[in-house]
């Protein structure tokens, strides 16, 4: 219930619709409430006196309410739908907007379908729930209320027997209310799981029949949809035992009304109109029990899923702008010192990622890293734009720690290319320009041309206004990361950080992208990531990583007669030995820049 609380400023918005819609609601039992009235005036003053003019008239009167509770109603259900569809609206809106604050740490621990759940079903069923509140959750107990009233007011000794009975079934409704919501907590648990696998599979759907995991992966979602299924089923079993308790009592109560009732009226203590009336005051009380009964499951899944956007409204990024941030400093000359760095990803971790790095990275210098696969070249980089902060020592950004900085005036000055090649649906265009959307086309072209993507546009079905679908599936490996290099260079970055971002192109073409990335760098800071040596050979310095820790550190040449490591990944890759003369790793040298010129 706290949860449904904490989320009342987001009804803030809607106070006049909500408060006209239960006014509206008022109105309506008001008039619900006195139909019962009217009948026993028929009977006692209409049909017992043999008064036609008193049924006519109050017939009449009965039709006249029963109009204008139809246009209350409709009024009312108006308001309810655009309350709940807003807050829902609203909801949406912030869960997106607070994803979009996440760190990288943020997201490594919560999966996709699982904010996939909270931005639909989740949302959904808190719709849900105000909607049926404005509507028959609020007008359950006003008749019971004003029933249990009238009831008094038209037999006190009938209200009276029939109060222990009214108790016990409030008692059911309320245990049936309280006992479902963690039961729905779990079916929603086991909807993130399904939707889970189901994101993945849709996601890696090539991958899967490449593979020939179609009968693995229909296993794993067969699991996944049968864990639902059966929560599901256990909570629809045990909601369904609570309408028959609840028919039970309501037929209780009206055998004791009518033998009660008729007792009463044989000795004259009340009439036949009066144990009518009674007797609608009584359905009218114990309808709203049954529908309550019914709703239980709205109000628990609302419960349930409140606290569940909650937890995701709730989350504090890992990352954050520090209270007095600087605003000015990331447009410097772009120098990077690393100063005693260390890292974890979590503090379960026994080995650290990174450990004692020191690095100084020179203005318009390119700094190449090299290392095995898992040696923790991608994690180095990603601290730089404060992806992750750093566990241990700083990092200075032109002699300011980029903590003491405003994280949107560090990216200004970064541009990133990350391992793994992100398009979204739409033109090139669109996406070259997704980090600079005032660009003119002109510097369009020319970035596409710096990233040597220039020609393969032009030969696409409509060139650069030709639409990319979901994920970029219909390009291939190269061309997505010529199109997402092209879009970083647009920004002109002072900084720009090369995650292993050539892996798919030949090496040809790399050697072309680098060249006219040399040609344009100007005074640019680039911090690149490589797996292939030929990629770093004219870097001005390499960085071998092994390990989390810096093994070694400079130029080409001089790696090849002192680093050990790199002669090992220089043999491995381009098969040049060690132990070569001065002479001849000057020709090897020079051959492996013909490679990637």
């Amino acid at each position: 219930m706290q949860y449904v609380v904490r989320l009342n400023a987001f009804l803030r918005p809607y106070r006049l619709q909500a408060f006209l819609a239960l006014m509206l609601l008022a109105a309506l039992v008001s008039l619900d409430l006195a139909i019962p009235r009217l009948i026993q005036r028929i009977i006692d003053q209409g049909i017992n006196r043999h008064d036609e003019a008193v049924v006519i008239k109050t017939g009449l009167l009965m039709l006249g309410i029963s109009l204008v509770s139809m246009c209350i109603a409709v009024g009312n259900n108006n308001l309810s739908v655009m309350v709940g569809e807003g807050i829902a609206r609203d909801l949406r809106e912030a869960l997106f907007l607070k994803i979009q604050t996440f760190s990288f740490g943020n997201l490594d621990q919560v999966k996709t379908g699982q904010l996939m759940v909270r931005l639909s079903s989740d949302t959904a069923a808190v719709q849900r729930l105000v909607q049926m509140s404005l509507r028959i959750g609020t007008r359950a107990p006003l008749l019971m209320a004003g029933s249990l009233i009238l009831m008094v007011n038209t037999s006190p000794s009938l209200a009276l027997r029939l109060a222990p009975l009214l108790a016990v079934t409030l008692a059911i409704v309320v245990f049936f209310t309280f006992k479902m919501e963690p039961l729905f907590l779990l079916v929603q648990q086991k909807f993130d799981t399904l939707n889970t696998v189901l994101q993945e599979n849709a996601a890696g759907a090539r991958l899967v029949r490449a593979f020939v995991r179609g009968a693995n992966e229909g296993g794993r979602f067969d699991a996944a949809n049968k864990d639902f299924t059966v929560q599901s089923t256990r909570v629809a079993q045990f909601l369904a035992t609570m309408t028959p308790m609840l028919t039970i009592c309501v037929n209780i109560g009206m055998v004791i009304v009518i033998w009660a009732g008729g007792m009463d009226s044989a000795r004259g203590g009340v009439t036949v109109g009066q144990i009518v009336a009674f007797t609608n005051y009584l359905l009218t009380t114990m309808t709203p029990l049954l529908m309550m009964g019914r709703l239980a499951n709205v109000w628990a899944g609302g419960m349930a899923s409140s606290g569940r956007i909650c937890a995701v409204l709730d989350t504090v990024p890992e990352v954050g702008d520090c209270p007095d941030g600087q605003a000015a400093g990331a447009v410097g000359p772009g120098r990077i010192v690393f100063e005693h760095v260390g890292f974890y990803y979590n503090s379960r971790q026994e080995e650290p990622v990174l450990a004692d790095i020191d690095l100084v990275v020179e203005p318009g210098e390119m700094v190449a890293i090299l290392g095995a696969t898992g040696a923790g070249k991608s994690t180095l980089v990603n601290l730089v734009p404060r992806f992750y902060d750093v566990t241990s020592g700083r990092i200075l950004l032109d002699g300011v720690d980029i903590r003491q900085l405003r994280q949107e005036t560090l990216l200004a000055g970064i541009a990133v290319v990350p391992q793994e090649t992100v398009l979204f649906s739409g033109s090139v265009t669109d996406n070259i320009r997704y980090g600079a959307p005032e660009a003119s086309q002109e510097r369009v072209i020319a970035a596409a041309r710096s990233a040597c993507a220039h020609e393969f546009i032009l030969g696409l079905s409509h060139g650069y206004d030709t639409r990319i679908e979901e994920r970029g599936v219909n390009l291939s490996g190269g061309q997505r990361q010529r199109i997402a290099i092209a879009r970083a260079l647009l920004t002109r970055p002072r900084i720009l950080i090369l995650d292993d971002s050539t892996s798919s192109v030949d090496a040809e073409t790399e050697g072309r992208i680098h060249e006219a990335l040399a040609a344009q760098a100007g005074n640019q800071t680039r911090l690149m990531v490589a797996q292939r040596i030929s990629t770093v050979l004219k870097a001005d310095r390499i960085v071998v990583i092994d390990r989390g820790r810096i093994v070694a550190l400079g130029r080409h040449r001089d790696l090849l007669q002192e680093s050990p490591i790199y002669q090992e990944i220089y043999d491995s890759q381009l098969g040049v030995c060690a132990g070569l003369s001065e002479d001849r790793m000057d020709l090897q040298e020079g051959a492996g820049d013909e490679r990637i010129s």
